[in-house]
This record gives C-alpha cells, structure tokens and sequence, in this order.
C-alpha cells in the first residue's frame, strides 16, 4: 500500500501506526496461521510423543504478533516447547540485520532474547540461530560473546570446503558450530513439491535411506516453519510425508537427537572450521546476495543504516525499537525479485504481499524507500539539541523492557 505521510511532530505511537499496517499483517498472520501453524503445530505435539526429537526458534517479532493476534496459537506452540523431546534454539529477536549496523547491541539484544525466551517458555536457549541463518567470522565471536554453546551455519561446500556438514565443529574456542545439511534439509524445504525435481515424487522411506545411510555423526536438518502448510501445501502430501519419515527412520534404528544432546555425544570428536570473512546464510545460493543483490535492495539497507543512526540520535528507546522493527530482513528479501527472474524471484514475489501488485514493481520499491524516508525525517522533532547526560547507548540496557511489556 502506498507510504502513509507522517504528521510533523507526531509522537511515537503516531508514527508507528503510519509505518506499520497492521491489519494486512493481522490478514496474513491469520491466513499462514491456519494452513501452516495450528496444522503443523499438532502434527508435530503428535510426532515429538511418538519419539521425534526436534528444536524450534522464534523470533521475537513472531511471538509479538501470536500475543496479539492469536493467543490460543501461542499456548499450542508453548505446550510443544514444554515436551522434553523438544528444545528451544535462539533467534535474532527482530529477524533483522542489526549485526550489520551495531555489534554490541546485537550482542545486547540476543542476550535479552534468550532471558525473555526462558521467561515465555520456561526453557533457556543455549544454542543459536541468527537472521537467515547468517553466520560469518566476526559474528561467531559475538555469539561467543553473548554466551552461546553452539551456534549454525549451512553447510554449503564454499563454507566446509573439504569438510562434511555431518559432523560437529568448533573455531578457536567459540560455541560449537552445526551445519546444516542443506541438500538433505532442501530436499524437503524446497523441492519435495516440484514437480520437474528428479527426486520427485519423495517418499518417506526413500527419504528416511537418506537419511540413515548418510556419512558422518549426524545429519542436521533445518527448515522454515512455514515448510509445513505454506511452502508445501497440504494437498501435496507434506504432513502425511512428515508423519511417515518419523516411523520410517525409526524402523531403520535411526535416533533423534536435540543439538544440546548432540554437542555433549560428539563434543570430544568435534572438528576445527574456520569462518569465512564473507558471510553465509541459507537463503538462495547461501550468501548475502539474496538481501543485498540488487540495487534498490542496496539502496533500502542504506535506508536502514540511515533510519537507525537517527533512532540513535533521538536517545528515545522507543523511536530505537521502530528502528529496529525496520531492520528486518524481510523488507530486503520482498525485493530479491527486482530486475531478476527465475526461482529465487519467484519466491521472493510469492512473499510479497499481492495488495502491492497494483502500485507496479516500480511503485512498490519507491513506496517501500518512501517509509524509511518518511520515518527519518518525522524524527527531526525528536532530535534534543540540549546535550543529555543519557549516552547514545543508554538505550542498550532498557532492551529488557522492550521485550518484557
């Protein structure tokens, strides 16, 4: 929808509501919520009684929207954390590329994640995520530095080189670090329901050989949520395919594990992987290229940097969590598709919201930089040109009442 203009010296909660839609997010959170979270929440409290081992994070912003939107979702998803078959693993609270801008207050802000992550479900992360699974030197460092035991990264080869992803890995006494198998997990996130795949149709027990007969310790498995109801729907079989590669692995002696099982199992064996200077994730051809290949997606990160520094400036922690909210790597990723074609551009334009559509691909980019650009200077009245005692960081330690209120 177009860019809603800014009143000057509108307030916080009046810039918000000009930033944000909320009742088109209250739309699709309702529509994903019914194909994809309450089926799949069910199918897999099912499984994790039937055996299933399995790990699950949340962003905050997702966890945000469920105590808005649908607080009955919320309790199912707290129900299945509480299973001892399942373990809570960190996420970037605000799924955004803060770490690009501020490393310290990534730092702060995954510390905060994980004291609010035990206080909504009962259950401390110790191993991690990131945004898009994105993982690079420096932000190893910082996730030692916030505390984590583990961490992950995909296993694309230009990231293992020679290594196999099935195996438990450590850099220079930082957390342990687990691959993700991403041929295997994108057997199943992505290509279970193309048709022209090779492999397809897939089958449980075919999956399942995989799985049992794959070289190493361990295979790690990492898919969206959204795998289950969204990205596959119903109809093509990815629940009753689910449900059947659980039985069908166990038949084969297969054990689940949880990654603080796995780190304590292979701890002593682990092995040494250097982190690349150039960053991975897990999105498109696992680098940042998906967030960061084109120009105008170029220019909205600039817009970004922009739009947080001001935040910044104002020593108003509210206007810094907008901020923050604006950061997320979604209002990179709607764009992926700007001046490309073929899968990766299709993906990112099923993502984008279809009320967009009409404005025309070009409309929608300049809309898009027309919030960041409204947002900066709505916060020119909020600038205090009196010096403070309030240091710019001071913002830092209130996080806590960001993510408690």
């Amino acid at each position: 929808m177009p860019a809603q203009p800014i009143p000057k010296g509108a307030n916080v909660n009046d810039i918000a509501q000009c930033l944000f839609d909320e009742k088109m997010n209250e739309k699709y959170f309702h529509k994903v919520a019914r194909t994809c979270y309450y089926p799949a929440v069910d199918m897999f409290q099912s499984l994790v009684d039937r055996g299933l081992r399995l790990s699950i994070g949340f962003s905050y912003s997702f966890l945000r929207q469920a105590q808005i939107y649908d607080a009955s979702l919320l309790k199912k998803f707290q129900q299945l954390v509480s299973h001892p078959n399942v373990e809570l693993v960190g996420v970037e609270p605000y799924h955004s590329f803060l770490f690009y801008l501020d490393v310290n207050a990534f730092i702060k802000n995954m510390q905060d994640m994980v004291s609010f992550m035990e206080y909504l479900f009962g259950k401390r992360p110790v191993v991690t995520d990131t945004t898009e699974m994105f993982q690079s030197n420096e932000i190893y460092f910082a996730l030692a530095k916030a505390g984590f035991k583990g961490t992950l990264v995909d296993g694309r080869p230009w990231v293992m080189g020679w290594r196999q992803p099935s195996y438990l890995y450590k850099y220079d006494g930082g957390p342990y670090i687990f691959p993700r198998h991403y041929q295997l997990s994108d057997d199943v996130g992505y290509r279970f329901s193309n048709k022209h795949w090779s492999g397809y149709p897939l089958f449980a027990d075919t999956y399942a050989d995989w799985l049992t007969s794959a070289e190493g310790d361990f295979v790690f498995l990492g898919w969206d949520f959204e795998t289950f109801g969204e990205h596959h729907r119903r109809e093509m079989g990815i629940f009753e395919f689910t449900k059947g590669m659980v039985e069908e692995v166990q038949k084969r002696r297969g054990e689940f594990i949880l990654p603080s099982e796995a780190i304590e199992k292979f701890a002593n064996g682990s092995h040494t992987l250097p982190l690349s200077q150039h960053p991975s994730t897990w999105a498109g051809e696992g680098s940042t290229e998906f967030f960061l290949g084109n120009s105008v997606q170029q220019s909205i990160f600039r817009l970004m940097h922009h739009a947080y520094h001001k935040a910044l400036l104002t020593n108003n922690i509210e206007l810094v969590e907008l901020a923050m909210w604006l950061l997320q790597s979604d209002n990179l990723h709607l764009v992926q598709w700007f001046g490309k074609h073929g899968n990766e551009a299709e993906v990112s334009a099923y993502f984008t919201p279809s009320e967009w559509w009409r404005l025309t691909p070009s409309g929608i980019v300049w809309e898009m930089q027309q919030v960041y650009k409204n947002f900066i200077q709505a916060m020119d009245a909020h600038i205090p040109f009196i010096r403070q005692q309030q240091t710019v960081a001071s913002y830092q330690p209130a996080l806590d009442d960001l993510l408690y209120r």
